[in-house]
């Protein structure tokens, strides 16, 4: 029988966070929402289980006293068996997947970049679909955090791309769509050059997210474009924007500036 350990797949000794991102990922792969399998509903019920009680610091000593299970137990040291292959791409890319899983994203940050440099790494030819996907994410949130906002957006970005060919985050999608949006219209625009950020926004724009998302991020172009006085694209943007979404916040506002701006 699978020890709570296996079943979200990570080290006996994993921290809090190691749980939180372990559950998320497997939650993915065993959601009933998101396969046809019959077991799927049982697998989750064993999964959120083991996650409640591991989460717990109680439940967690109790578990471990009763099935006997020890920090110092012998295991395969996946880790070090990846690291020692250091000339082999797929596994140094496995290698920034599991320590972006395991609480050490400065090591997943550091080699993901010496491999970039050295080798013109590109990920997704190393990890499968799903695997790329989750890795991308979590890579992106950890360049947000240190304000590489063009890392994050082309990693954000390519996850949109694959989840318009065949949907794999589903419901967990919104997070992607929500940071997207903070990185290129809230971030980007107060230390970026706007002709920069127009041409993300039209990006995100031709990504086909929902009708109310690619409204904002219109509303977003069409304020860019009044800032550089170019009223006539400012004014289309906005057009657009209200045919998406006839509520689109702020608009009449913006309407009103536009006006007297032309």
């Amino acid at each position: 029988m699978q020890s709570y350990y296996d079943l979200l797949q990570v080290e006996i000794s994993c921290s809090p966070e190691d749980l939180r991102r372990a559950f998320r990922r497997r939650a993915k792969e065993l959601h009933p929402d998101l396969t046809s399998a019959a077991e799927s509903v049982e697998k989750m019920r064993l999964l959120i289980q083991a996650y409640r009680t591991l989460s717990d610091p109680i439940l967690r000593e109790d578990y471990d006293r009763r099935h006997a299970v020890h920090a110092g137990k012998v295991r395969f040291d996946y880790r070090e068996f990846l690291r020692q292959r250091g000339n082999d791409l797929a596994s140094q890319a496995k290698l920034v997947f599991f320590d972006l899983l395991h609480n050490s994203s400065e090591d997943a940050l550091a080699l993901y970049n010496r491999v970039s440099l050295a080798h013109g790494f590109w990920l997704q030819d190393y990890l499968d679909r799903e695997d790329f996907m989750d890795c991308a994410f979590l890579l992106a949130e950890e360049f947000e955090r240190r304000d590489q906002l063009e890392s994050a957006y082309d990693l954000l970005v390519r996850i949109a791309q694959l989840e318009r060919e065949r949907p794999y985050f589903r419901h967990f999608f919104e997070e992607v769509t929500a940071r997207l949006r903070s990185i290129v219209c809230f971030r980007m625009p107060v230390t970026r050059q706007s002709k920069e950020v127009l041409s993300r926004l039209d990006e995100l724009i031709s990504l086909r997210f929902t009708r109310k998302d690619t409204a904002f991020f219109l509303k977003k172009a069409a304020e860019l474009h009044l800032e550089n006085d170019n009223t006539a694209d400012a004014a289309e943007c906005l057009r657009r924007g209200l045919e998406l979404d006839q509520k689109l916040s702020g608009h009449k506002k913006l309407q009103q500036k536009i006006s007297g701006w032309a």
